[in-house]
């Protein structure tokens, strides 16, 4: 991978090819990721990226110099000054969005915007230790320059949460250090949920959720080549491969990102790719001392704008299609559902607006914009999609078996004329109605909500960061003025016996 030129989608598919990574799918090694019908189409909506971002034509909007040279790099690596830097990575982020309809979540761009949050504010790493800072910003110099992909895995495995990890029966099930050598460290274990893994060049691996005492071992941050000797990574289940047709299956045909789990069996990462080494309170902090949390997420919702633009596009191409759409309790319908999306939009608009800068000059975005829209995420996208399946009835249960039903002239006869819509071309509608059902009810549209649900964790947890982020204190501070006159009032009739403060 060249480090002076930007990397075109041909580079990246041949980065794929044999490198030696194990991933395994169906009980077999995949030796050719590039080229598995499991991931192939998904590998060429990710080369579409890289090639999108290496056109001339997109220069000034996808990329931005390096400053280490000068050379063009993706926006996706550019730490912003300013709200109008912000606004420019929207810019990007939306490119790349709108590629898949804003359905694969973890494309490069992702934890790219977490080592932005890392190399803004190295003082938190140099904190304890210099040599923590200078192997992140190393690093994530390294990985802007070379248009590195990175998936991550920072979730402790579900095994048993009534106890900590070094509680657990084996205290190597979760990933974490299991011995020190002069040149790095050994890991092993194992941890979720590498999503788009499988396609990734490298990994990064830490834990976002809490630890305590005794935890230390786990308490890790480090980056490591997909092809390192002894990572392994178990597939989900392919979507992609009951996608017979891209007719039938225009969306998980070419969009399943794939999902994994991480095994490690001793795998050994050098020190200069260590971030974070048995430190639990810099665990914790490399998430919410710096903006890591904020710019990846930030990220995060320019892509799920994306999503529910295009499912507000389905949505009314529904009804148009039937006629219903100037009916009014389709309207109030569809007026609910794009309430709910434009909150979305209008919260990516104060993230940008309401962004302040640290003492270090460093560009926080609006965590409480962020996090309000974030912390009901899991309730309004069900709600959308719920209101979608109202919408459409009965539609998805009568559509064609497959699209070989037109290859017979009786059946294909029957069904244009019965799967019909005045003006609407009979093909087109079936096509329509089976995207809609790639939202809403195959294999792929389960794992689409349920990642919608958790991808900022449970939302109990994301309610918690609202929590810390909102201002209570200016809120308090109104109802201590609207409590002021009642005081007043209450000492006069009573003198020196009403104290006129707040019970403590």
């Amino acid at each position: 991978m060249g480090a002076r030129s930007l990397r075109t989608g041909k580079q990246y598919l041949a980065s794929l090819k044999e490198d030696g990574r194990q991933v395994f799918l169906d009980g077999e090694p995949v030796k050719d990721v590039a080229g598995h019908p499991a991931f192939r189409r998904a590998a060429e909506s990710i080369a579409a990226l890289y090639d999108a971002a290496a056109d001339p034509a997109n220069r000034d909007e996808m990329t931005y110099p390096s400053p280490a040279g000068g050379n063009p790099v993706h926006r996706a690596w550019q730490v912003p000054k300013t709200a109008d830097d912000l606004a420019a990575k929207r810019r990007f982020h939306e490119r790349w969005a709108e590629a898949s309809f804003g359905l694969m979540g973890r494309t490069p761009d992702h934890v790219a915007s977490f080592f932005c949050g890392y190399a803004a504010k190295p003082s938190v790493f140099a904190a304890h230790g210099r040599q923590w800072a200078d192997n992140v910003v190393r690093f994530y110099e390294y990985a802007r320059d070379n248009h590195v992909y990175l998936s991550y895995a920072i979730v402790l495995l579900q095994i048993d949460r009534s106890k900590p990890p070094h509680r657990q029966a084996d205290p190597t099930l979760h990933a974490g250090v299991v011995k020190e050598r002069d040149d790095g460290v050994l890991l092993r274990g194992g941890q979720q949920l590498a999503t788009a893994g499988a396609l990734s060049d490298m990994l990064h691996l830490s834990c976002i959720q809490p630890l305590g005492p005794g935890d230390e071992n786990y308490a890790i941050s480090v980056a490591l080549p997909m092809n390192a000797p002894g990572l392994k990574l178990y597939q989900r289940r392919a979507f992609s491969l009951q996608a017979t047709s891209l007719y039938d299956y225009p969306l998980s045909s070419r969009f399943d990102e794939t999902d994994s789990l991480v095994v490690l069996d001793d795998v050994f990462v050098p020190w200069e790719r260590v971030f974070i080494h048995r430190n639990i309170e810099l665990c914790r902090d490399q998430w919410w001392r710096t903006p890591s949390h904020a710019y990846g997420n930030f990220q995060a919702q320019v892509r799920y704008a994306t999503k529910l633009r295009f499912l507000m596009g389905i949505a009314k191409r529904m009804v148009e299609m039937t006629g219903s759409d100037a009916l009014p309790p389709v309207m109030v319908q569809l007026g609910e559902l794009a309430a709910l999306a434009q909150l979305v939009e209008s919260g990516l608009e104060a993230h940008q607006a309401l962004a302040t800068v640290d003492d270090e000059g460093v560009l926080w975005p609006s965590r409480a914009s962020l996090y309000s829209v974030m912390a009901l995420q899991s309730e309004m996208h069900g709600r959308i999609l719920e209101g979608m399946r109202e919408l459409a009835g009965a539609a998805f249960i009568t559509l064609p078996s497959s699209v070989k039903d037109y290859g017979n002239p009786e059946v294909a006869r029957d069904l244009e004329r019965y799967i019909a819509t005045p003006g609407v071309d009979p093909h087109e509608r079936v096509a329509l109605m089976r995207l809609a059902w790639e939202m809403l009810g195959t294999e792929f549209a389960g794992r689409q909500q349920q990642y919608e649900k958790f991808y900022g964790g449970a939302s109990f947890l994301v309610k918690q960061n609202m929590y810390r982020s909102y201002d209570f204190k200016r809120a308090k501070a109104l109802v201590e003025r609207a409590l002021e006159p009642a005081r007043e009032d209450l000492k006069s009739r009573l003198g020196t016996r009403a104290s006129g403060k707040p019970a403590s």
